[in-house]
């Protein structure tokens, strides 16, 4: 068999990567570390950062796991910006200097990495999970089919991975520090418009509250940043429409 040439669009560069590191439990404020890494076209903002961790600095604490935008893990503010750092190339930066932090509207643990307490307990809050009634558990019962028409009604929020983007890109996260977020609010609007939940009356009594759906201002930057087009912005709106009649 032949080889395979490598290809030949775009040259290796060097790309200049600051990185903002901090460690609160030490009492170590924030500071800049500047790591000189090579970028392929292909070479994500993660890949620069695991190069400078590698082959400059072990210490760099940085969460991942999948690499394929699909697990969450990587959030974080790139040159201002949340994004996933494993989805989004150097290529995608220009030339200048990649600056990445820690995403805003959550506690730094360390680097680059951030604590997720508060928007695991609002997602858990608002019961993401079908509630069943007694006659869909009754026995010899089985699967409760839904017809296509159904499943379009939620199916884009059902791909929220949970990453904390739209949480770290809304303006009121930042300043209701009881506010539930928008993360929180597209999933109950997900399992409110799923035809098998019997927890509808429930769930919009939870997120009836001053820091709950009310509290959303419509700016859409939770949207513009979400990795997977589940776009929270557009599920707030609709699950104001159930709070309205269900009020």
């Amino acid at each position: 068999m032949a080889a395979v040439a490598p290809p030949t669009d775009g040259a290796r560069r060097s790309v200049t990567l600051r990185i903002r590191r901090s460690n609160p439990a030490a009492g170590q404020g924030p500071s800049y570390s500047e790591f000189t890494v090579g970028a392929e076209p292909w070479t994500t903002v993660l890949d620069a950062i695991l190069e400078a961790k590698r082959g400059h600095d072990h210490s760099v604490g940085v969460r991942y796991s999948c690499r394929q935008a699909t697990c969450g893990s990587c959030g974080m503010m790139v040159n201002g910006r949340p994004r996933l750092a494993c989805f989004t190339k150097l290529s995608e930066l220009g030339d200048g200097a990649v600056t990445v932090e820690p995403m805003q509207n959550f506690p730094v643990v360390r680097d680059l990495v951030v604590g997720f307490d508060r928007l695991f307990r609002s997602h858990h809050s608002i019961r993401p999970y079908i509630v069943s009634g007694e006659a869909d558990i009754a026995p010899g019962t089985r699967e409760t089919p839904q017809s296509p028409e159904e499943v379009e009604r939620y199916i884009q929020f059902a791909g929220c991975i949970k990453c904390g983007l739209c949480n770290s890109a809304c303006p009121t996260m930042a300043t209701d520090t009881q506010f539930i977020g928008p993360q929180s609010l597209a999933q109950a609007y997900r399992y409110v418009a799923d035809t098998r939940d019997r927890g509808k009356d429930e769930r919009l009594r939870i997120i009836d509250d001053s820091h709950g759906i009310w509290r959303c201002h419509y700016a859409g930057s939770c949207s513009k940043v979400c990795p997977k087009g589940v776009d929270p912005a557009m599920g707030i709106q609709l699950l104001k429409g159930h709070m309205l009649g269900f009020r």
